[in-house]
């Protein structure tokens, strides 16, 4: 007997959009059918004609403030926005109940100490199943990569290119200190490079490329001219020192053959630098997020800068024409009210940073789908398929696939809500979306075939319903160390 059966919906995936059935068996999909003859089980939903999604796999959410609290309060906000597989980006200093309050350089564990801790609280307190990306903060975690591999089967690691100068840069991004950050050099990349190559598929290095020495000056100009404005931040930050990185590094990945992963692409010259390393043989993806296609840097102070509204209909571009090839949320979680985090008229002294998660898919079906700038398909090659290849996760993830795990999402795509904080899940309690009117909702999420979220019509926002835990995912190499 079967346990559930999803009839009546319009199932997208893998390039396709079929009226049928969806059966699952345990916390897997046994099968999938067209038309309206579905298969009895001991649960029937009837989707009425709505649409039905892979879960979301968002492969870049950081965590700060304790693992344990993180995890229990923010992957409730990650089912709310259909999201049911987490890409934690961690140090191993975040990977504890207790972090130091400033760590120093010998605070600054292995991973291969810290990930029993990892597995054991991630599984006792997370709602969706979850990876881990580790950040390479010096030599001694690039040189445990072929372990962490073998034995934890991790196959993605980042590195935080803008904080590389350590101490240096806790001016001005202080939660570097928090992290632990003491300064690396090319060295650890390069030394992170050749092992990443010796992975295979699916390894991959992550990187956040901004030219941090170059921001120093640029910010200096900028407080000694009295700039305070949003927009400062911004300009600290041009487009080049973005492009400027992804044409270093991605020449450094040409000469080790090592894929790499530019995390949020927010200018076209970054594009361009995509296009031209692609075209040199380099394997290289590009991921944005659904901020950086709708928030000008006006509008609120991010760690990576928003862009002016011209650099953002560029990437729309980009991303409908396959040049950008996936979205993740970049989720933070901030524990604080905006009122808290912002000094009026001051971005200097406002904390950045504003949680993500649950407002992704809602925005981009919105934004995106419903504004006709892509299809729903692509969307679903952005947010499930895509991600899950890269991070070797396909066809367990990103897929609604016979064998797959059952993890969907079921989208109305003529819902409208305004976003206010009465719809927020986050610890944080706001959304930098309050006041947008969206069309599009996730209204169901399954995750391991069970109904973890559930958005009723009369309901003013979704309820969680998640009645078990996810699980570490431990990702296979095609090739034996």
């Amino acid at each position: 007997m079967l346990d559930l059966v999803i009839k009546n919906g319009q199932i997208v995936t893998n390039g396709q959009t079929t009226t049928g059935w969806l059966a699952i068996a345990g916390a897997k999909i046994e099968a999938i059918g067209a038309g309206e003859a579905a298969p009895e089980a001991r649960q029937t939903i009837d989707v009425k004609g709505n649409y039905v999604l892979p879960g979301i796999v968002d492969s870049e959410v950081h965590l700060p403030g304790g693992l344990q609290k993180g995890l229990a309060a923010e992957t409730r906000a990650a089912l709310a926005g259909g999201v049911t597989t987490w890409g934690l980006h961690l140090t191993s200093t975040q990977i504890t109940n207790a972090p130091v309050e400033f760590p120093a350089p010998e605070d600054v564990k292995l991973y291969s100490q810290v990930m029993p801790d990892f597995v054991t609280i991630g599984n006792s307190s997370s709602l969706v199943d979850y990876f881990l990306t580790p950040c390479l903060m010096n030599p001694s975690h690039s040189s445990e990569i072929l372990h962490l591999a073998e034995k934890w089967g991790i196959t993605s690691y980042k590195s935080h290119l803008h904080l590389r100068i350590g101490p240096s840069a806790w001016s001005y991004f202080q939660p570097a200190k928090r992290m632990g950050y003491h300064g690396f050099d090319d060295g650890t990349v390069f030394l992170a490079m050749g092992n990443i190559a010796r992975l295979g598929s699916p390894g991959i290095y992550c990187l956040h490329c901004e030219n941090p020495e170059i921001i120093q000056v640029l910010q200096k100009r900028l407080i000694e001219s009295g700039r305070k404005d949003t927009a400062a931040w911004s300009d600290r930050s041009p487009a080049f020192c973005e492009a400027g990185y992804v044409r270093t590094y991605a020449y450094y990945a040409k000469v080790t053959g090592c894929p790499i992963y530019i995390q949020h692409v927010t200018t076209p010259e970054t594009v361009e630098e995509l296009m031209k390393s692609r075209a040199e043989g380099v394997r290289v993806y590009g991921q944005t997020g659904h901020h950086y296609l709708t928030l000008t840097k006006e509008v609120w102070k991010c760690t990576i800068p928003l862009r002016d509204r011209e650099r953002i209909d560029k990437c729309w571009l980009a991303l409908r024409d396959g040049v950008i090839d996936c979205l993740g949320s970049d989720h933070v979680s901030a524990y604080r009210s905006r009122e808290q985090m912002e000094v009026t008229g001051d971005v200097w002294a406002t904390s950045g940073e504003f949680p993500r998660a649950e407002e992704m898919l809602p925005v981009m079906l919105s934004e995106g789908v419903n504004k006709g700038r892509i299809s729903l398909t692509r969307l679903v090659e952005l947010l499930c398929e895509t991600p899950a290849r890269i991070f070797g996760l396909y066809p367990q993830k990103g897929t609604l696939t016979a064998g797959s795990d059952a993890d969907l999402v079921v989208v109305n795509l003529g819902k409208e809500r305004t976003v206010g904080r009465d719809t927020v899940h986050s610890s944080a309690g706001w959304s930098i979306y309050d006041g947008w009117k969206l069309k599009g909702w996730p209204v169901m999420t399954i995750a391991r075939g069970e109904v973890a979220m559930e958005w009723a019509e009369e309901e003013p926002r979704a309820k969680i319903t998640a009645k078990s835990y996810g699980r570490y995912l431990a990702r296979k190499l095609t090739t034996h160390l």
